[in-house]
């Protein structure tokens, strides 16, 4: 564990690391090149703002790079836009290349440019190696000294590992925070949508882009394609969304990649092969990570994971707390410099020393660091879910009454029809010491359905504290309304995407294909089982309190319109038809919940 270096008595801070590190600035001055051109190797210009110290020195360069609108980044924008938190109407995700004024300020260029077809750069072409091109460009500059790293949050941090997967020379580091999805070239299908269940974040946000766009009739697709796009309009759960409809309608004219996703809603084997074989290859240090924010839209969350899991060169792993970052983007600034401050200026600043996992931990609100993840001491538990909503250790016993255990069941009604989620709750008895749950999560289901599909919800609660009894007495019999309760993570699973490939399956992260070819329709009144992979957190569940799981099949806007209030709080793509759900758990159907608890000294 590591201590924390706050005074006694005051709170942590989920966006500052323990390891308080910080240089005082060494350069004063700022100068500002904007929408600088830069020639690509097939001749299309990139636009790149260039902000470097007022000075004749060579200094390293931190690269930000990103779909997002460069003209949206930067100190003048900072300026007249402080720092606002998730809760903040003016929060806009974007606005994520880094404070320029800390960077230069502490002796770095900071670049900050568009790929072609975004804002002001340039269009045509393919856009595959723009960012090598671009970190050669600027080693070979005056004011760069050769060494070029890479920073920034979200889209900038989906761009830096596709940039390291090419490993340009003069690529030192890099510090892909919410990096995307790890088994595609800018994110994956299966680390964005995890067991094929659609969302609506891509739609929302690709209302604020700068993609360069089309306009003009319709016209006829290639074969292929028209017949995917006939598949999707006659799919009534996409129907019933008339902002998908629309999408649909326009046949790419509108969100092109949101459409793409619409007619082919599927992984790629292909993907995730030339994943498994390049990631390996990636020889840039890098620092990667994401915060328990990021279960919600998953892409980073799982990406960060994947990616950590898979590059061999120098590594870190961190995971921040379930506050979104600030934007425009300022937080853990002192890690980034001290990665770079290692990496790019040759400092000593210990940051190699240091065990390569840190995590928060909700629940403790406090930092702790591990030598892997998971965490090589995780003891794997199972939770059984019982009659009377309740979750319990004890497994059922086979030839007792524990075979005879009835089902429970509910009845989701589509959103055209009520705005209500159904749902059963499990809860364990009020925890008799602390217990500490970090990793991954898998609940283990044995259902039925009356309708050949529908998507499983599940959601983990920390609930409490609660100091009540359960007895026949007046009062008792019940838990009591009004506990407090806190969502730690949640897990999604269309019922058709069931299949495993064992291969690549652990017993705390099912692989699910998640493609056309292994998708399969669930027989109506069949009892199936299901493997839902719930995403990674941790959370202290104090003494007192409860662990909550809870199953659902849909969830709705937080808004109107088809929106939500927060555009990566995305709601998802749910059943046009109202389907009944029957969970089982007796002893020849088990169902249960995998938690992977870690000893606590």
């Amino acid at each position: 564990m590591t201590a924390s270096n706050r005074p006694a008595g005051l709170p942590h801070a989920a966006d500052r690391p323990p390891v308080a590190y910080d240089r005082a600035p060494s350069h004063s001055g700022l100068i500002a090149e904007r929408d600088v051109a830069v020639p690509m190797r097939d001749g299309v210009n990139l636009s790149v703002d260039v902000y470097r110290p007022d000075t004749d020195e060579k200094l390293p360069v931190l690269l930000a790079f990103s779909i997002y609108n460069k003209d949206l980044q930067g100190p003048d924008v900072a300026a007249t836009l402080p720092p606002q938190p998730a809760w903040s109407s003016l929060w806009a995700g974007l606005l994520e290349a880094g404070d320029t004024k800390y960077f230069v300020s502490r002796g770095y260029v900071h670049v900050i440019g568009s790929p072609r077809n975004v804002g002001k750069s340039d269009g045509g072409g393919s856009r595959l190696w723009d960012s090598y091109d671009l970190i050669e460009w600027i080693a070979r500059q005056p004011w760069c000294d050769g060494n070029v790293g890479m920073v920034g949050i979200s889209g900038f941090g989906a761009e830096q590992l596709h940039a390291a997967r090419q490993n340009p020379p003069h690529l030192k580091a890099i510090f892909p925070l919410d990096p995307r999805g790890a088994y595609g070239v800018l994110g994956s299908f299966r680390e964005e949508y995890p067991g094929g269940v659609l969302h609506l974040f891509r739609y929302l946000i690709m209302h604020f882009a700068a993609i360069h766009g089309t306009r003009g009739k319709p016209g006829a697709l290639p074969p292929e394609r028209e017949a995917l796009w006939e598949e999707a309009m006659r799919n009534p759960d996409f129907r019933m969304y008339p902002h998908l409809l629309n999408v649909l309608t326009q046949k790419g004219q509108h969100m092109p990649p949101y459409f793409e996703l619409l007619i082919n809603p599927y992984d790629s084997e292909e993907a995730v092969r030339d994943a498994e074989a390049k990631l390996a290859d990636i020889e840039v240090p890098t620092y990667t990570g994401s915060g328990w924010y990021a279960y919600t839209y998953k892409t980073h969350l799982q990406g960060a994971q994947s990616y950590f899991e898979k590059i061999t060169a120098p590594k870190k792993l961190m995971f921040a707390g379930p506050a979104h970052l600030e934007r425009p983007f300022h937080t853990l600034h002192g890690e980034i410099l001290r990665w770079h401050d290692h990496w790019l200026k040759g400092l000593d600043t210990g940051i190699m020393a240091e065990p390569p996992v840190r995590y928060w931990v909700m629940g403790a609100e406090e930092w702790r660091e591990g030598t892997d993840w998971p965490l090589p001491e995780t003891q794997w538990t199972k939770l059984y879910l019982d009659s009377w909503e309740r979750l319990r250790s004890d497994p059922f016993v086979p030839s007792s009454v524990d075979d005879e255990r009835p089902p429970d069941a509910f009845v989701q009604m589509p959103p055209t029809q009520t705005n209500a989620v159904a749902k059963l709750r499990y809860l364990t008895d009020p925890l008799p010491a602390d217990l500490l749950v970090a990793g991954p999560m898998v609940l283990n289901l044995f259902a039925a359905i009356d309708q050949d599909d529908t998507n499983w919800f599940v959601t983990i609660k920390d609930v409490g504290p609660d100091v009540s009894v359960r007895s026949v007495r007046e009062g008792e019999r019940e838990i009591p309304a009004g506990l407090p309760e806190r969502e730690v993570t949640r897990g999604w699973l269309k019922a058709s995407h069931r299949a495993i490939d064992p291969e690549r399956s652990t017993p705390w992260r099912p692989w699910h294909p998640l493609t056309r070819a292994a998708q399969q329709k669930v027989v109506p009144g069949e009892v199936t089982e299901y493997a839902i992979e719930i995403l990674a957190t941790a959370n202290l569940f104090r003494r007192g309190h409860r662990i909550c799981v809870e199953i659902a099949s849909a969830d709705m806007p937080t808004g109107v319109g088809g929106a939500t209030n927060a555009e990566y709080v995305p709601n998802h793509i749910v059943s046009s038809r109202t389907t009944l759900h029957t969970i089982y758990h007796d002893a020849a159907r088990p169902s249960h919940l995998l938690l992977p608890v870690i000893p606590q000294a």
